[in-house]
């Protein structure tokens, strides 16, 4: 576990973890002076005698030159009260810095995750449950955040237990020994049964929060296929047992995590009893001339019972949340795109060299695709479903890499070094275009610098923002979620501007009328074809009407490009 947190950590992390570690020492020395000195003012306030009969109380009282005994002992006790004031507030600096570091740990750790999930190769990213990595960011992220917390909370507490053990053992060790014997067997208890359960109702709480999101985003994200199936019963019956089985682990583990506490003071009292026991059987007698030594040590274990108890606490936190650790560490483990961004001019053709590719070993998608696609052409590509014309499309876009062959651009091969401005080239328009809860203008310039006359003439040019004037509220329109609010006509119309926006040199569209009637299609595709002719067009399409105005149409048949023809149309 302690090799996979400080992978996790970076340089500056370590540094800081360091300097939180000597000041938790520095904490514990305090809390043991806290301790150790109300002996000596018990011992100097039930017989002043001592102030006299001891060298180090008799200097002090010289030289400050005080005037009686009672003086003495009034100052002895306001600089302890003055002590106690400093060592509340330098507990507070340590806590502040400890939850700065570790919600700060959450900031760096949240942002790693989702920039790796974002860096992840496009063909890798597929292969995710994005629940899972909705999970991950939001949930197992604040628990490795708790699980750093406990570690650093347990180690400033172990310090502590160290400091005041070795006080006590100063003060008298046969009663330390004899104390350290019975805690010791009392933990091993704990950690062999309680922290076993903990760590198993942990599993089990990671195992079904990641079902929790599942069901909620298919539920979610087929609302209205519900409401009409009427199934509805049987998904909230299968979120019920999943709720159920998460309230049960963190009942278990809520419950259990008061153990150690409950446990531990019981056997706190029952030493101080046992103490104060064996004292009077040792000298058969009342102890009143051991009362600083016994105050001492009910002080020590008063203290001493609570840190104890917050180091199980902290341990079995650690228990249960060790499976957010596996999970964050094998996320960061992944390897992100490693892109660089020289440039790459379009002024001529690109050129498909030979080009196969395959998602698994030996069962090919694509097989020796050769073709030439000149700057300003329109052409369409078509096909049976699975196919292979998303994937050749996903290729030509650099998503995906050709396993066999090239893909030349006006004489450059595209690789790592310049796929990453290829991209920007290109504008893409999905069959299922995803509308965030937001104002059509956001939605427009998602992801890129907002500037609301590009915006418009975006629109414009998707022949939508008249529309939207006459309406609605223009590109202040509010779409809903996943654009509910608007039709799929004109949903289609926004995504359409939201590609124009960032003006690139390809229009790739991927069967994106589809689900659009046969008259919304046309008048879609008929504004696509008149955007202005330099722009080159690939279109994948299952109606003819569709690709009429492409001047060249590729048919993909039994993984290969079998058939070539020519439609060109004037218009």
């Amino acid at each position: 576990m302690i090799k996979k947190l400080r992978s996790l950590l970076t340089k500056r992390d370590k540094q800081l973890l360091l300097g939180l570690l000597f000041f938790s020492i520095f904490i514990s020395v305090v809390e043991t002076a806290g301790i150790s000195v109300i002996m000596p003012f018990i011992a100097v306030a039930t017989d002043f005698t001592i102030i006299h009969s001891n060298q180090y109380y008799k200097f002090i009282y010289d030289f400050f030159n005080f005037k009686n005994d009672v003086k003495f002992v009034i100052s002895f006790g306001s600089i302890l009260i003055l002590f106690y004031i400093f060592r509340s507030f330098i507990n507070l600096a340590y806590f502040y810095f400890l939850n700065r570091f570790t919600q700060g740990r959450y900031h760096l750790l949240v942002y790693r995750l989702f920039e790796n999930y974002m860096g992840l190769p496009y063909n890798e990213f597929i292969k995710r449950n994005s629940s899972t990595l909705t999970k991950s960011i939001i949930s197992e992220a604040a628990n490795l955040t708790n699980l750093i917390s406990a570690v650093l909370f347990m180690m400033s507490e172990i310090f502590i237990v160290i400091f005041i053990y070795l006080m006590m053992l100063y003060v008298n060790y046969k009663i330390t020994l004899l104390l350290t014997i019975i805690l010791f067997f009392n933990a091993v208890l704990m950690m062999k049964s309680v922290a076993i359960t903990i760590k198993k109702a942990g599993t089990i709480r990671a195992d079904i929060q990641k079902r929790f999101y599942e069901i909620i985003n298919r539920s979610f994200g087929n609302f209205k296929l519900i409401k009409l199936s009427l199934n509805d019963s049987e998904i909230l019956k299968e979120f019920s047992d999943a709720s159920l089985v998460y309230a049960k682990s963190n009942i278990t583990h809520q419950t259990l995590s008061h153990v150690p506490r409950l446990f531990l003071e019981a056997v706190g009292f029952g030493l101080i009893i046992f103490i104060i026991s064996y004292l009077v059987y040792k000298y058969e007698t009342n102890i009143s001339g051991m009362l600083s030594i016994i105050s001492m040590f009910i002080l020590a274990l008063y203290r001493l019972m609570p840190s104890v108890s917050r180091i199980m606490t902290s341990y079995n936190q650690i228990m249960f949340y060790h499976k957010s650790l596996d999970i964050i560490h094998n996320d960061l483990m992944y390897d992100s795109e490693n892109l660089g961004d020289e440039e790459i001019n379009f002024n001529d053709q690109i050129e498909l060299r030979s080009i196969s590719f395959e998602y698994e070993e030996n069962k090919s998608i694509l097989k020796n695709i050769s073709l030439v696609i000149k700057k300003g052409q329109k052409i369409a590509f078509v096909g049976e479903s699975g196919s292979g014309k998303s994937t050749l499309l996903d290729l030509i876009m650099g998503l995906y890499r050709p396993k066999n062959g090239a893909i030349v651009v006006d004489g450059v091969t595209l690789d790592e070094n310049n796929i990453k401005t290829w991209r920007h080239k290109i504008g893409y328009i999905p069959q299922s275009i995803y509308l965030f809860d937001g104002t059509v203008a956001q939605n427009v310039a998602f992801g890129k610098s907002f500037d609301e006359d590009k915006i418009k003439d975006a629109l414009q040019q998707a022949n939508i923002l008249e529309f939207l004037e006459i309406n609605h509220n223009g590109i202040d329109t509010d779409v809903g979620e996943g654009g509910i609010k608007l039709s799929g006509g004109q949903r289609q119309r926004i995504a359409i501007a939201r590609t124009l926006y960032s003006d690139p040199e390809i229009l790739v569209l991927d069967e994106a009328t589809s689900a659009l009637d046969t008259d919304t299609e046309a008048k879609i595709m008929e504004e696509i074809y008149k955007i202005r002719n330099d722009k080159t067009l690939i279109v994948i399409a299952h109606r003819l009407s569709t690709i009429e105005g492409c001047e060249t149409v590729y048919k993909i048949e039994g993984n290969v490009l079998v058939h070539q023809q020519i439609t060109r149309m004037d218009k």
